[in-house]
């Protein structure tokens, strides 16, 4: 995580969770050619746009102070993570075990053979270890989460 995002982190987590919420991620990279800061949340039931507008009024002026990007503008949203978000935070594992999800790793690992991507039950998340217990084609699978680049909810329309 950039210096960037790590400050945000700091000063909106608090005020987030203060109005019974919870920080997903926070991103700054740009969007539609501007420098453009993200702060995604989540709430038991999903959020909408009055909690992303009462959380963007909450933490306006705490970054103002903070001025994370040392007087650059910069555009702030505030946003629900949607339901291609991948998981991140124990609580979004809790949330999803024993669902299907979709993995991509970093680099084929020789458990897998070849593939990088593949479908697989979650079964459990160990934060402590940092490790993602899978079952895939039958076989139950821990994973490093430094493997995994992207693990989310398989979605099937």
């Amino acid at each position: 995580m950039s210096k960037i995002t790590e400050s945000v982190k700091e000063i909106v987590e608090p005020i987030i969770a203060s109005n019974a919420m919870e920080l997903v991620d926070v991103e700054y990279k740009k969007l539609y050619g501007q420098d453009t800061l993200i702060i995604y949340i989540d709430k038991d039931g999903g959020v909408d746009l009055n909690d992303c507008e009462l959380i963007h009024n909450a933490i306006d002026a705490p970054l103002d102070e903070l001025d994370p990007t040392g007087g650059a503008p910069y555009n702030l949203n505030v946003s629900s993570p949607g339901i291609d978000r991948p998981l991140k935070t124990a609580r979004d594992f809790a949330k999803k075990m024993g669902l299907e999800m979709e993995v991509s790793l970093y680099k084929p690992l020789a458990e897998l053979g070849k593939i990088k991507k593949f479908n697989a039950i979650l079964l459990g998340y160990d934060e402590n270890a940092q490790e993602v217990e899978l079952e895939y084609k039958s076989k139950n699978l821990k994973l490093n989460i430094k493997d995994i680049a992207v693990i989310r909810e398989a979605i099937h329309f």
